[in-house]
């Protein structure tokens, strides 16, 4: 199947550079380009990708405000933010805005489109680095409602998310734990309704918050 992508980011050359980039993978399609986060909001509500490329710093509307338009008006697009990690803050609040993966602007063309085709099939991308980063710049504990939740899920559920947290698709998790991918996928999604979560993303992180991730070898 090909994957549309909108790519959302304020200077024409590194948009000419992401399409020059995805424009040779056969399975990957660039439907729009946006110089900002108006345009973005307003081409994925006309042009419905599957994943929208956003950068988090933009001139007038962020980033990151435009992927909470894009996923508040229901638009069924993912949203990979590419960052810098210079303003740990926009990270934080484009992950609290429910973006489903963080890639690094000097990750390679390969991980560029791998991610892009990992969070097309509703995977987080989250390499280690970019995990504990992100992990260090929340201050504050995991959200109570969310812990407390954790004592809700079986045992199997448990190990599941921990694997989330370590960045293991739906693919390696169900092989690791010798399940079927639909069983993993569909645990996947009791966890984040027990506990209240958007994304794998925020899955990962509290699970990383809660300590869980040295549970396990």
């Amino acid at each position: 199947m090909t994957v549309t992508v909108l790519i959302a980011d304020d200077q024409d050359m590194v948009r000419a550079a992401l399409r020059a980039i995805l424009d040779r993978r056969p399975d990957l399609e660039v439907v729009g380009e946006a110089a900002d986060g108006e345009r973005a909001v307003t081409l994925a509500a006309e042009l419905r990708p599957d994943v929208v490329l956003m950068d988090v710093r933009m001139p007038g509307l962020t980033g990151v405000e435009a992927t909470r338009r894009i996923l508040g008006a229901a638009v069924p697009s993912k949203i990979l933010v590419l960052t810098t990690f210079d303003l740990d803050e926009y990270v934080q609040s484009a992950l609290r805005a429910g973006a489903s993966g963080f890639l690094l602007k000097n990750a390679s063309p390969d991980q560029l489109c791998d991610a892009i085709r990992a969070v097309a099939a509703g995977n987080a991308v989250l390499a280690p680095a970019v995990t504990r980063r992100i992990a260090e710049a929340f201050q504050a504990p995991p959200a109570t409602a969310a812990v407390d939740g954790l004592t809700a899920l079986t045992a199997r559920e448990l190990e599941v998310l921990v694997l989330v947290g370590r960045g293991l698709s739906n693919a390696r998790i169900a092989r690791t734990l010798d399940l079927s991918e639909s069983g993993v996928k569909s645990r996947v999604n009791r966890i984040l309704t027990r506990l209240g979560l958007e994304n794998r993303v925020q899955a990962a992180l509290l699970a990383r918050e809660a300590g869980l991730l040295d549970e396990l070898p």
